[in-house]
């Protein structure tokens, strides 16, 4: 039960959250709606336009489809394989491209796949010329496919896991072969969750920014988003911008009612409980077949990550960590990361703490329950409306107070902040919910509440949920890109668009360094946050 005081400090942090996200995306919104462009509307049939969309919808289609092809025999493999040598660091090895910036990962594709990669390399010794482009559509394939076939392949076989142990003794006692425990076991434990799957990677590469600048390769292979950062860095054409600002919306809204149609994909219960004794699969085909997806698969992921460390290790790291351009970046970065982290959290806790106390009401009337879905759905707001299409409302906002620079820090971070709130979110709700329920009645009965609550009961066992989710937040700002594209300048300068620049000027040299050191600094905090999370788990 809570108390009078913390029913009204609950509902009023919450007010105050929902306020002050739906003000900041609402009037992104609205400018993008009102500004008086001379003409947008006439945009939204342009052939350009049409063109963007088309390769849009289509460069998402095929990396989902490309994604989750290749990802299912790779989590049949695992989880035929219990007992495969290193297959635990396989796992947490797939778990990396989903937590390392964009910019760096596109970097090593290109170390490997690019005109003097690896891969090229060896093929043209093989007589082959110019076999592999990493530009251009097939590179925005390659680089989907590495950042989301790790995700399609945990989140499938997390599905395969979940089948109870009687399934396998049930098909070895009927003497299935290995097509029919596909066809009639695992394919319909992976029929369930593919949907949701799919639906995730194709809202992710639809709203893909970093990788199409990258990779694009020109403006045949142009993205919304992409196209929006043009239209107002380089052409600087607000009517072309807000039209394709209001189709990006118009799309990611789209994708979001057909997600809400489909189960959610869930990888809470990977790895857990005792392994599965399974009987199939025991023949040498099927052996040689497992060891080949799940060797490839790691290869795919392992030799970018390898380019990376490579490629940086031949820069003048220290020089370049020393140069006053670095330490200036860094600071700006660090400064950015730390104000949207603690953002992140605050507002969590505060939306957390509101649904709480609709949930300790006894009879939550439709204003109440109310109050709580839109709590449930402002997490969410920044999948509907992406960072450039707020950077590009905001920018049309503040230009009628002078230079847009003036405000891109403080834009920069509340990005961020909306970027990282869905994870830190569902960091932290679980946590604190567990917590409450353990800890409410007691600290009830004793009477302990407000400050003295916080101090003795929540923080002592919070702290860690906490130190969690401030650093996945913190990595996350640190490595992107897309929210200071707009605004990134000589006096805006953070790490990733340092390292964009160098990329540009044909500084690739400098650019593998820095990546190399940027890469560092969000794998210790990532790591930092999930020796938090395990720490918590044992408590």
């Amino acid at each position: 039960m809570l108390t009078r005081t913390e029913r009204r400090w609950g509902i009023a942090g919450g007010l105050l959250s929902l306020t002050g996200i739906t003000l900041f995306v609402g009037v992104a919104a609205c400018a993008l709606l009102s500004w008086d462009a001379g003409g947008a509307g006439s945009r939204f049939f342009t052939a350009y336009t049409w063109r963007v969309l088309q390769f849009t919808l289509w460069q998402a289609l095929l990396s989902t489809l490309l994604s989750v092809v290749f990802a299912l025999p790779v989590a049949l493999a695992l989880a035929r394989r219990p007992g495969f040598p290193g297959r635990l660091w396989i796992i947490r090895l797939m778990a990396l491209p989903m937590g390392l910036p964009v910019l760096i990962g596109a970097l090593g594709l290109i170390g490997i796949w690019g005109r003097q990669g690896f891969i090229n390399s060896l093929l043209l010794k093989l007589g082959l010329e110019q076999p592999v482009s990493i530009y251009g559509l097939s590179g925005i394939l390659l680089a989907h496919v590495f950042f989301n076939l790790p995700l399609a392949a945990r989140l499938l076989l997390a599905a395969l896991e979940r089948l109870p142990a009687e399934y396998w003794l049930l098909s070895s006692g009927l003497g299935m072969k290995s097509l029919s425990v596909f066809r009639f076991v695992e394919w319909p434990a992976a029929r369930g969750v593919i949907p949701g799957i799919a639906g995730l990677i194709f809202m992710l590469c639809a709203t893909s920014f970093t990788l199409v600048l990258v990779l694009g390769g020109g403006p045949a292979a142009t993205t919304l988003e992409v196209a929006i950062y043009q239209s107002l860095r380089f052409d600087f054409d607000p009517p072309r911008a807000i039209a394709l600002s209001l189709l990006q919306i118009g799309i990611t809204a789209m994708i979001l009612i057909a997600m809400a149609l489909f189960p959610a994909p869930d990888d809470a219960v990977l790895t857990a409980g005792r392994p599965t004794r399974r009987f199939d699969g025991r023949a040498f085909p099927a052996r040689l077949w497992d060891a080949f997806a799940i060797a490839a698969a790691t290869a795919f992921l392992i030799l970018p990550l390898s380019s990376i460390v490579l490629a940086g290790l031949r820069a003048d790291l220290w020089a370049l960590a020393a140069s006053p351009l670095f330490l200036r970046a860094a600071w700006t970065s660090f400064a950015i990361a730390l104000a949207a982290g603690s953002m992140a959290v605050l507002a969590s806790l505060a939306i957390i703490a509101a649904q709480a106390t609709v949930i300790d009401m006894k009879r939550p009337g439709r204003t109440a329950r109310g109050f709580s879905a839109l709590l449930g759905g402002t997490s969410s707001l920044v999948l509907l409306v992406p960072p450039v299409v707020l950077g590009t409302g905001w920018f049309l906002v503040l230009r009628s107070f002078g230079d847009v620079a003036r405000f891109a820090p403080a834009l920069v971070a509340l990005i961020n902040m909306l970027m990282a709130l869905p994870f830190v979110m569902r960091v932290l709700a679980p946590a604190v919910e567990a917590h409450r329920r353990q800890t409410g009645r007691l600290a009830a009965s004793l009477g302990i509440s407000g400050l003295a609550r916080l101090r003795k009961i929540d923080l002592p066992v919070l702290a860690r949920p906490l130190l969690t989710a401030l650093s996945f937040a913190m990595a996350l700002s640190l490595g992107d890109l897309g929210a200071v594209a707009l605004f990134g300048s000589s006096d805006l300068t953070t790490l990733p668009w340092l390292v964009y620049s160098r990329l540009s000027s044909y500084r690739t040299n400098d650019a593998d360094g820095l990546a190399l050191i940027l890469g560092l600094i969000c794998l210790a905090l990532t790591m930092l946050g999930a020796t938090g999370q395990r720490r918590a788990g044992h408590d």
